[in-house]
């Protein structure tokens, strides 16, 4: 291969990962965007109480909203292994839209009563099927695409996208509360952001069609593809399905606790005012995203399973900690810098959760088996841990959360140790992608 061949192959991975991304940036700004605004329309889809029990009531929902994901997950994952990486993400970047719109202009629980949680809850099961589909095809592309090298680095950037859609939710949530008063944000303001994502998705539908097809996926001979996408072919891969399991249970709990529970919990328990809040994590999760790149790229070169390790050790030993001291943190600087170590110590997870899972599976049962026992467990404990530590707050046991987190990463330190380097004996077949 020639110096010229070499740059265009270059141009050509780093354009489709760009797309990839792009879509997985607005996907997940779709998803945050409930969370980050559920402090303005909690009591516009319930009846007026107390606060903490309408944000419970929207956390429930945003829990049911994770149920979805492994049906999504299955679905998709079956469509991406029979029809193709991009044809499935084009499709979850338009039922995301569809989702968005909903809630968009869903009337308030004062006009139409209970058909308004009711069309909420409907919204967000629509979303959550998306997204059950989007991270484990996404994962696969992504990882797909990237050459041997270099994939820890590549498929780093799903998490990179992931933290910046909702940045950019967090974003829009400051302009609002900077361009809009308390009583507009929760009377109507709320409704912008969710606007914004249904447009968003229809603007990024041209990129995804326009991404190349993942070779790996182009070459799958056809005696492979009448069993691609199949639970009776995933069925022969135990180990690896475990294997997701174990080492996403830790990882997805610490990462909801850290980046959406957190700007609950720092107005709730803190006591900071949101706009505060707002700030203090915009900040925090633009280093983290930075940060994302660097820990993936290391990974290629010292391998996948040390982060792992380091995340899991300082995971569970710090978690209690670090809560405990932020709770009697009324300071901005010290609840950011607290946040920030948690941030830091999750990137062990978040960088190269995508590309080790990849690795485990063969072209046609990958998307499936990333994305389908990944989505259950996220379903069981991602989506139910902000619910979990409301519940527990409300129940006046607040500091159990902190503990229920470090054994859930316990658990995954557990699966990390006993899991062998997956780069070194990755199913990816660099033959028929870039290679090395």
């Amino acid at each position: 291969m020639t110096l010229s061949d070499e740059r265009r192959q270059s141009r050509r991975i780093t354009s489709n990962i760009f797309k990839g991304s792009m879509g997985n940036l607005i996907e997940w700004y779709d998803w945050y965007v409930y969370s980050a605004f559920a402090v303005y329309f909690s009591e516009e889809f319930f009846p007026k109480g107390d606060p903490t029990s309408q944000l419970l009531n929207t956390a429930a929902i945003f829990a049911v909203g994770f149920l979805m994901r492994p049906i999504g997950s299955l679905l998709m994952g079956q469509y991406a292994d029979r029809r193709g990486r991009r044809a499935a993400l084009t499709l979850s970047i338009l039922i995301m839209a569809g989702g968005s719109l909903i809630i968009a202009c869903t009337p308030s629980y004062n006009s139409i009563g209970v058909l308004s949680p009711i069309i909420l809850v409907i919204a967000r099961l629509l979303q959550g099927l998306s997204l059950g589909g989007e991270y484990g095809t996404s994962a696969t592309y992504l990882s797909e695409m990237a050459s041997s090298g270099r994939r820890g680095f590549y498929s780093s950037f799903q998490y990179v996208t992931l933290v910046a859609g909702q940045m950019v939710a967090l974003g829009v949530q400051i302009i609002l509360q900077v361009l809009l008063n308390e009583e507009a944000m929760t009377a109507w303001g709320w409704r912008i952001p969710f606007v914004i994502g249904a447009l968003g998705a229809l603007a990024v539908l041209w990129l995804r069609t326009s991404m190349d097809e993942s070779e790996q996926f182009a070459k799958m001979g056809s005696e492979k593809k009448k069993k691609a996408g199949t639970l009776e072919a995933l069925m022969q891969y135990p180990k690896a399905v475990f294997t997701v399991v174990g080492l996403t249970l830790g990882g997805t709990v610490a990462f909801y606790t850290y980046t959406t529970y957190l700007q609950k919990f720092m107005v709730n328990t803190v006591g900071l005012d949101k706009k505060t809040v707002s700030w203090i994590n915009f900040i925090a999760l633009l280093i983290f995203a930075l940060i994302q790149p660097l820990a993936g790229s290391l990974s290629d070169r010292i391998g996948r399973r040390p982060l792992l390790l380091t995340f899991g050790i300082f995971g569970t030993l710090l978690t209690v900690p670090l809560f405990l001291l932020m709770e009697g943190a009324h300071s901005p600087v010290v609840a950011f810098v607290l946040m920030m170590v948690g941030l830091i110590i999750i990137t062990g997870y978040t960088s190269i959760n995508a590309v080790v899972k990849a690795e485990l599976f063969p072209t046609e049962i990958r998307a499936l088996g990333v994305g389908f026992p990944y989505s259950l467990t996220v379903a069981i404990f991602g989506g139910t841990a902000e619910f979990v530590a409301l519940w527990l707050k409300s129940a006046g046991a607040e500091s159990l959360f902190y503990f229920y987190v470090s054994l859930c990463i316990l658990i995954s330190l557990f699966a990390y140790w006993r899991m062998g380097e997956s780069s070194k004996v990755s199913k990816i077949d660099a033959g028929t992608g870039h290679g090395k």
